[in-house]
Formats: C-alpha cells, sequence, structure tokens
C-alpha cells in the first residue's frame, strides 16, 4: 500500500524495514481519540473557512461511520496500514473521495500522535481513578465495621502497641486517597492541547488552536510548538504515579499474604479469589495478592524504560518517541486490572476479630500501657521500662499475655500494682485513651471514618 508520505521515495520500503518501522499493531487501541481529535480538527478548519461546509460534513459523516464500523466489527484495523493515522485517512478518503484528502491540513502526525497520546492518557487517568475511588469505598466499609476489632500494630514486623483493624486498614485508605490526588493533579498539567503544533514549528494555515482546545475539553493550546510535539512528562507522571498505585497494593498484599497464613489466621480469602495446589489438598493460596505483588515490578519496568528511551532525545520529536506507547498501554492494563482483582478480593475476605485479638495479647503489645500505668503511679519511666521488661520476660517463660499474670506476679515487680491493672491494659482501654487525630482509638477513628465518608460521598460514590 502506498505510503501518506511516499512522495519523495522512488521505491518501496523494504518489508522488513516497514515492520519494524509499523506501530499499527500497538496504536491501534488510539482510533477512537485519533478519530475525535480528526473531528475537531475538521470542524476548525471550517470555521477558519479553509474547509467549506460541504466538505467538513462529508468529512465528519465518514469519521463517523468509520469509528461505528470499528467498535461493532465490521471494520478490522489490521497490519495493512502502518499505524492508526494512516488506518483513518486511507478509510475516509475511500469512503468520502477527494474531501478525504484534505484531513490532514495543517496537521503533521507529530502533533496527531502527541494529541492521541493526551487524550488517551486523560481517558485512562479518569478510568484508574473510579477504580481506586471504588476500592475507596470497599475499605472504608470496612473500617465501619472494625472500628472494634482488636489487633497487633507492628514495627519491624515486630508486634508493637494494639491498634483496630479500622485503623490498619485506615492507613491503606490514605494511600489510596493520595493516588487519587496525584491523578487530579496529573490531569490538570497534562490537559492542554498540542494540535496545531505542526511537525514541530506550527503551521502557515490560520489555524484556531483555542477552539480545538476547547472543543476537545482542553483547559487551552499548549504554548510552544516544539515542546507540544516532543514531550511525554505526562507519560512518565502517569507511570509514575500507576508506580506508586502497585507499590501500595504491593505492600497491601503482602500483608493480606501473611494474614492468611496459617501462623496467623486473621483472615480467609474467598473460594473465588484463592487457588489450591496440585499435589497438597489442604492448600488454599493467595494466589491473587502473589501476582499483585509479582506485576509491581513489571510496572517499575514500563517506566524505566521510557525513561531511559527519552533521556537522550533531543528537540524535537524523534522516532524513539513511539516507544511510549507499548510500555504505558502495558502498565495501565497492569494496574487497571491488578484494582479490579484486589477490590473484589477485599471485599470478600473475613477476618477473624478472636485471632487477631489474641495475637495482640500474645504479643504482649499493652507492655507499653504497663509502663504508662506505672508512670501514673508516680514510678520514674526509665524504672517503669524496666519492670514493664521484667514482666514481659516472665510472660514469656510461662508462656502467657500479661493479663494472664495474677495481681501477686504484679506485685513481685512492684508493689504499685493494684487490681485495675487489668483494666488499664484491656485491648479495648489500651487502644481508646489514643485519641489524638490519627490515632485508632474509637471516637478519633469515628471521626476519621466520617471524614473519609464525606470524602467519598462527593465522588458520588454512596448516592
Amino acid at each position: 500500500m502506498a505510503q501518506l508520505w511516499g512522495g519523495r521515495f522512488t521505491k518501496e520500503t523494504d518489508q522488513k524495514v516497514y515492520d519494524f518501522n509499523a506501530s499499527i499493531s500497538f496504536d491501534k487501541r488510539l482510533y477512537r481519540q485519533d478519530i475525535q481529535g480528526s473531528m475537531a480538527h475538521v470542524k476548525m478548519l471550517a470555521k477558519q473557512e479553509i474547509l467549506t461546509e460541504e466538505e467538513r460534513d462529508q468529512i465528519l459523516s465518514g469519521l463517523a461511520s468509520i469509528l461505528e464500523d470499528v467498535e461493532n466489527g465490521k471494520l478490522e484495523i489490521t497490519s495493512q496500514y502502518e499505524d492508526i493515522h494512516s488506518f483513518v485517512e486511507a478509510n475516509l478518503i475511500q469512503r468520502v473521495g477527494e474531501a478525504g484528502k484534505k484531513l490532514h491540513t495543517g496537521r503533521s502526525r507529530n502533533d496527531q500522535v502527541a494529541l492521541d497520546m493526551r487524550l488517551y492518557i486523560r481517558d485512562e487517568v479518569q478510568a484508574t481513578d473510579e477504580l481506586l475511588a471504588r476500592l475507596l469505598k470497599v475499605l472504608l466499609e470496612i473500617m465501619e465495621k472494625h472500628t472494634d476489632t482488636y489487633m497487633p500494630g507492628f514495627t519491624h514486623l515486630q508486634k508493637a502497641q494494639p491498634v483496630t483493624l479500622a485503623h490498619h486498614i485506615g492507613a491503606y485508605f490514605e494511600m489510596f486517597r493520595r493516588d487519587r490526588e496525584r491523578l487530579a493533579d496529573l490531569y490538570k498539567r497534562m490537559n492542554y492541547c498540542p494540535l496545531g503544533a505542526g511537525a514541530l514549528a506550527g503551521t502557515t494555515y490560520p489555524l484556531d488552536r483555542k477552539l480545538t482546545a476547547e472543543l476537545l475539553k482542553f483547559t487551552a493550546p499548549t504554548r510552544n510548538s516544539m515542546d507540544s510535539v516532543s514531550d511525554r512528562d505526562y507519560v512518565v507522571d502517569f507511570l509514575s504515579a500507576l508506580c506508586l498505585v502497585m507499590m501500595h497494593l504491593s505492600r497491601f498484599s503482602e500483608e493480606i499474604i501473611l494474614w492468611n497464613s496459617n501462623e496467623y489466621q486473621f483472615l480467609e480469602l474467598d473460594d473465588a479469589y484463592s487457588t489450591g495446589s496440585s499435589i497438597m489438598p489442604q492448600k488454599k493460596n493467595p494466589d491473587i495478592a502473589e501476582l499483585v505483588r509479582g506485576k509491581t515490578g513489571r510496572v517499575y519496568g514500563d517506566l524505566m524504560g521510557l525513561l531511559t528511551t527519552m533521556k537522550g532525545i533531543p528537540l524535537a520529536y524523534n522516532k524513539d518517541m513511539q516507544e511510549d506507547k507499548e510500555g504505558v498501554f502495558d502498565a495501565i492494563d497492569t494496574v487497571q486490572n491488578c484494582l479490579e482483582l484486589f477490590t473484589g478480593m477485599m471485599d470478600t475476605v473475613v477476618f477473624h476479630p478472636e485471632a487477631m485479638e489474641a495475637s495482640a495479647k500474645r504479643g504482649f503489645t499493652n507492655a507499653t500501657d504497663v509502663a504508662d500505668y506505672l508512670v501514673n503511679k508516680g514510678v520514674p519511666f526509665r524504672d517503669a521500662h524496666g519492670i514493664s521488661g521484667r514482666l514481659v520476660l516472665r510472660c514469656i517463660e510461662k508462656n502467657a499475655a500479661l493479663d494472664d499474670l495474677s495481681l501477686e506476679e504484679f506485685r513481685e515487680e512492684s508493689p504499685v500494682f493494684d487490681s485495675d491493672i487489668y483494666q488499664a491494659i484491656s485491648m479495648k482501654n489500651c487502644v481508646d485513651k489514643r485519641l489524638t487525630i490519627g490515632a485508632p482509638g474509637k471516637r478519633a477513628m469515628e471521626e476519621e471514618i466520617a471524614q473519609s465518608r464525606s470524602y467519598l460521598e462527593k465522588a458520588g460514590l454512596f448516592s
């Protein structure tokens, strides 16, 4: 097939060169954005009297029919075409004749692909944000049910102080909330229209770039034509944001894997989100969480690939930039799939509050509260710390929790202990007296949950 740029050439491109150069195998997913951008461009050309109204209508009708036929399967995007732009233009010319040849007036493939990618990334930013919002809704519902589910909080993977499941899940709620904020910032920063920048130096045609930006719902046109066609910062930004989403999902997955183990037994995964063993019939494996954890490296690789591609490219457009697509398409597909499956897994998980509370007690997470009790009785903190440590050692020797010690055993370490020690170190009291903003105490958590619910209601998730 003759290329759109073939006038300068006197012989056909070598087939291997053609195949190496072609991008249709992956940029075909930009067909909707390519047609959307072409429609706005044609409307602007007619408004500027570069095209007649009749030509505009013919082209718009042809583009609409191509879009409809692709989406209903009547028209296939094949390797016969070099890229998505040549596919659309060739089919348009076939359908509407001479008018179709005017589609590319005042436009280069450089600003065209820059536009397509911005439109595509903009759509996928919104789609990813919606998936994050759904996950936040599920996490909030877990938080609301588990303000009285006591569990150990950890540092260094060692049991540290008692918290609640609501508080622990709330930490991930904050991570994914920040992910949404990151996407919102990216959306604002990238929402400028490169169409009309031409190959790199604009055009002599009297284009109305503000009109095309408005038609495509951009904030404004981009400000420098060379930067317009060579900028891929927004793709790097998006990949970076997706890497952080995956990092958060991976950290969460690691905890789900640990909590699902026989040693913890904090939760049970639904059968729909687990698999068995081909040889060990007792196994119920957390494969979804493990795959999410594993796929994180894949998304990191997509980001590093693009950063490496872009690091030495001079202005303006270079063919290297064709390599921006496959990595970002892979990352988008991976992240969105992980978010959807992880949300389903969390929506069906069954938690075991008794096992969580027992683990908190066996881990001496109330040892700090023993020391605080002594301090409130007038014992210097350094002495109180030592007494509490000796009581923990006594418990380890007896294979008991602090709550299991008799009052006499407490008094053997310090005479200031009284029967109120048991109330002071109960999981409920240890947690509920922590009431500073962001702490796990019930009143503090209820305020946090109310604010989180209000945040999601504004996103329309509880309407």
